[in-house]
Order: C-alpha cells, then sequence, then structure tokens
C-alpha cells in the first residue's frame, strides 16, 4: 500500500505495514492542510495596498492563522501623513496601525497617503504638486464641491475639459441656482444628465448659445478662448482692459473683451508674455486656477 500526501485542500492517508510479511496493520488520514499551511490548520489571507508615498508592514498578500491576530504598521515617507485606511472596503480614519483580531476569514487593508499639512481632500492627489500654480486652485475647487477628482488619488490637471464640464463648473461656483425655465433647447443634452441644470443656467444667463440652434456639443473640449468667455459672460460681461498684450488675440474676435477683462483681473496671463493661445485645449488645471482667481 502507497502513502499518499496531504494537500491544500485533499487529505492524505499514511499506514503501518508488516516488514516481514507486508501486511498493513493500521491506516491514518492526514488531514488537509488548509490554504497556507500544515498541521490541518485553516489558514486566511489579508491583502495589503498602499498608495504611493509610504509603506505598510507587512505588506501583500498576508498568510494568517485562524484564530491569530495580525498587526499592521503604517509609514508615511518624509513630507507625508497618512489620510485614510480602509478596512474590507470601509473608511476607519488616519490611523498609524492596525491589527486584525482572531482571525475568521480573509481581509483587505488599503492605506491612502497625502501631503504633511495637506489638505485632507485634495493632499491625497499625486499629481498635484506642492508649489504648482494651481494647488491652490484644486484645494479650494474640491472643498467647495466645484469638482473632485478623476479617482481616489488623481485630479488629472492636463486631462482636457469639455463643455458639459465647464458650465457645469461655472454654475456649480454660482451655487448651483436652478433655472427659470425648463424648456432645453438642445437635442445633445440627455434630461438627467449630470449637466442638464447647468446648461439650462448658462443658456438662461447669455453664457452660451450653444455650437447651434439645436446643439450644446457637451462632449467638445472647451478652448481656452471658450472657457474665458463663459466665466467673462458668467460675470455679467464687465468692461474689458485697454491693453491687449497677446499677438494671437485679435481685436474683432468673440473672445477678444473676456481675454482683455481677465488679463485685468489677472485671471490669466497667457500661455508666453505676447501669446493667449485661444484655440488650445483647456486643461482640468487651467479651468479651476481660472474661476478661482475670479473668485477669490
Amino acid at each position: 500500500m502507497n502513502d499518499t500526501p496531504a494537500t491544500a485542500t485533499t487529505s492524505g492517508t499514511k499506514h503501518k505495514e508488516c516488514t516481514v510479511c507486508g501486511y498493513t496493520m493500521t491506516t491514518e488520514t492526514i488531514p488537509a492542510t488548509g490554504s497556507g499551511g500544515g498541521g490541518g490548520y485553516t489558514y486566511y489571507t489579508i491583502k495589503a495596498t498602499v498608495g504611493v508615498n509610504g509603506s505598510i508592514s507587512p505588506s501583500g498578500n498576508v498568510s494568517v492563522r485562524e484564530g491569530l491576530d495580525q498587526t499592521f504598521t503604517i509609514t508615511p515617507d518624509k513630507g507625508y501623513a497618512v489620510s485614510n485606511v480602509k478596512i474590507d472596503g470601509k473608511s476607519i480614519g488616519a490611523v498609524k496601525s492596525y491589527t486584525f483580531e482572531n482571525v475568521k476569514k480573509s481581509h483587505t487593508i488599503e492605506v491612502i497617503f497625502m501631503k504633511a499639512n495637506g489638505n485632507p481632500q485634495t493632499g491625497v492627489f499625486v499629481d498635484v504638486a506642492t508649489g504648482s500654480y494651481y494647488e491652490d486652485a484644486v484645494d479650494w475647487a474640491v472643498e467647495n464641491g466645484i469638482t473632485k477628482g478623476t479617482d481616489d488619488t488623481h485630479f488629472s490637471p492636463d486631462g482636457i475639459c469639455t463643455r458639459a464640464q465647464a458650465v457645469t463648473f461655472l454654475w456649480r461656483t454660482a451655487g448651483s441656482p436652478a433655472s427659470k425655465t425648463s424648456a432645453m433647447p438642445f437635442t445633445d443634452v440627455p434630461v438627467g444628465s449630470y449637466y442638464y441644470d447647468a446648461v439650462l443656467w448658462a443658456v438662461e444667463n447669455g453664457i452660451t448659445k450653444g455650437t447651434s440652434d439645436t446643439t450644446f456639443s457637451p462632449n467638445m473640449t472647451c478652448s481656452r478662448a471658450q472657457i474665458v468667455a463663459f466665466l467673462w459672460r458668467s460675470e455679467k460681461s464687465p468692461a474689458a482692459g485697454t491693453v491687449n498684450p497677446f499677438a494671437d488675440v485679435k481685436a474683432d474676435a468673440y473672445y477678444a473683451d473676456a481675454v482683455l477683462w481677465a488679463v485685468k483681473e489677472d485671471v490669466t496671463k497667457g500661455t508666453t508674455a505676447t501669446t493667449f493661445s485661444p484655440d488650445a485645449n483647456c486643461t482640468r488645471a487651467q479651468i479651476v486656477t481660472f474661476i478661482w482667481r475670479c473668485k477669490k
């Protein structure tokens, strides 16, 4: 008779036999080893993950025997702090360590770090560099519910801003006012869309007339000229400045007065000392910065 070794999921066998005649005297079952070890114990996995700018110990998939405790220690890098810890997807705050007691099932622990002394809401954005021209604007925009990141740890400052996003940001900045009319002139703005009320408000207040009588083109990328014009109109088209430093802003352009106003009010300084780049895509960093400078 041959012995059979135990595996993680299958019992094995071992036996004693007479060395003279080969008679099997006893047969014994060996319990399955479980998911992570031997001795018949059950083992569970705790998956430990962290974002950038810090570490957790132990990390990765940690095997823990049933009934035992497992402590995780969290260490931020220099200049960073713990922003949030999630246990099995539920936030427990900015703790420096956590112990799973009397483990009876598999778990997850996830850690997000932020800039030390940073805003807990925006400090988690790993792509918003300390000292960047848009850092304070992003803080302000997130705090005031104007926009949020593209995920838990990214703001995507270089991402494009669509026409729908632009009017929504302006609408939220104005306090998300209700429109006096419910008549939507644009066939490409569906009822229930996140930007529906914002577009109604924008049309009602003369901020935009759409790209045609019946289309708003919500997914079209917003240009730098368009966003400055939108912002200027949302401020009731105040008097423009008299100095035009930009060679690429012609006096008869629809956005000329808006740009001159923006320069006078220090909303924008252009892309260089002599260019505004009106047709360039407006980025997420630029739009929140323009609005922030206008409102602060």
